[in-house]
C-alpha cells in the first residue's frame, strides 16, 4: 500500500474475517461480534463453524477459502499456525479486496512478517500483532474475550507498514480490552518473547518431565502448580514456534542455564549471602510487575 501519514479508523462498518477459529480466533470473534461488527470465519472443521454460528460468535463461515467471504472482508485476522498462515496467504490473496488490512495473532514474527510482506499484493497491508493472552485449553468452544482484559498486546510493524495501519492495529487492541499496547520491531519481539513466553514454557515442561512421581499432585502446593500451569501444552504449535524462533530462544536458554548454574554453585559452596543477594534482586525485579 502507499505510504502515508494518515490514520485509518477502525469502525463497525468494517467486515471482519477470522481465518482459523480456534481459542484465539474465537475470542477475537466473540469480542468483535459483541461490539457490533459483522464477523465471518474460515476454519477447517464444519463442527467449528456450526458451533460458532449457533452460539452467535460469527455471522457466517466456511470450511474452505470461499472467495466471496474473503473478498467481503475489510479486516482479516489470521489465527493460523505460522507456516500454515504463510501458505494460506500465498494460496488465497488473489481474493482480497483492494485496501484490505491483515493482522495476526502469531507468536513469532521475524520468520513470518518479512515473508508475508514480501509476497503480499501491493494493494493489501499486513500489520503484525501478538495478543499476550491465552488459556491451557483449545478450540472455539473455550473461547473467552475476557482473557484479553488487562493483558498486554504488541504491535510489530516494519518499514513497509503505513502509519494508518499501525494506528488501526493499536486501536483494535484497545477495543478488545488490552490494557497495555506496545510497539516492537520483529527482532525485538522475538527476543523478548523468547524470554517471557517460550523460555517459561520450556522450564514448565522440564519441571514436569524431570520427575515421574505420579503422587506429586498429593504433595504440591500453589508454587508448583503456578510454575507448571503452562506445562499443559499444545505440542504441535509450540514445537513449531520454538523452531521458528530457535536462535533467540537458545540465547535465552543459555542465559538461564548460566544463572541457574551460578545459583547452584552458591548452594554447593554454602554461599548463603550470595543466594540472599540473588533473592533480594529477584524480589526487587518481581515488584515491577506489582506496580502495573
Amino acid at each position: 500500500m502507499n505510504e502515508g501519514d494518515f490514520r485509518l479508523l477502525i469502525n463497525k462498518k468494517m467486515k471482519v474475517l477470522i481465518v482459523g477459529l480456534g481459542l484465539m480466533g474465537g475470542s477475537y470473534a466473540k469480542a468483535l461480534k459483541r461490539l457490533g461488527f459483522t464477523v465471518n470465519a474460515i476454519s477447517r472443521r464444519q463442527e467449528t463453524i456450526n458451533y460458532a454460528i449457533d452460539n452467535g460468535i460469527i455471522d457466517a463461515g466456511s470450511i474452505s477459502p470461499d472467495p466471496r467471504i474473503i473478498a467481503s472482508a475489510d479486516l482479516v485476522i489470521m489465527g493460523l499456525y505460522p507456516k500454515v498462515f504463510v501458505q494460506w496467504i500465498k494460496d488465497n490473496q488473489q481474493y482480497f479486496k483492494p485496501g484490505v488490512i491483515i493482522t495476526d495473532v502469531t507468536g513469532v514474527k521475524g520468520s513470518v512478517v518479512y515473508e508475508v510482506q514480501s509476497i503480499l499484493r501491493s494493494d493489501a497491508e499486513f500489520i503484525a500483532a501478538h495478543p499476550m493472552a491465552g488459556r491451557e485449553v483449545y478450540g472455539v468452544e473455550n473461547s473467552d474475550e475476557k482473557m484479553f482484559f488487562g493483558a498486554n498486546y504488541i504491535v510489530v510493524p516494519t518499514a513497509k507498514n503505513t502509519h494508518g495501519a499501525i494506528e488501526l492495529c493499536k486501536d483494535l487492541g484497545a477495543m478488545l480490552g488490552f490494557a497495555r499496547i506496545s510497539v516492537l520491531s520483529p527482532e525485538e519481539h522475538d527476543d523478548i518473547i523468547g524470554f517471557v513466553s517460550q523460555l517459561t514454557h520450556c522450564i514448565a515442561v522440564s519441571l514436569m518431565t524431570c520427575c515421574d512421581n505420579k503422587r506429586l499432585v498429593d504433595y504440591t502446593g500453589d508454587s508448583f502448580r503456578d510454575l507448571t500451569r503452562i506445562a499443559r501444552i499444545n505440542d504441535a504449535m509450540w514445537s513449531e514456534l520454538f523452531n521458528m524462533n530457535k536462535e533467540p530462544l537458545l540465547r535465552q536458554m543459555d542465559a538461564f542455564m548460566e544463572e541457574f548454574g551460578a545459583f547452584r554453585k552458591m548452594l554447593a559452596e554454602g554461599d548463603t549471602e550470595g543466594m540472599r543477594q540473588k533473592m533480594r534482586l529477584s524480589t526487587e525485579r518481581r515488584a515491577w510487575f506489582d506496580k502495573k
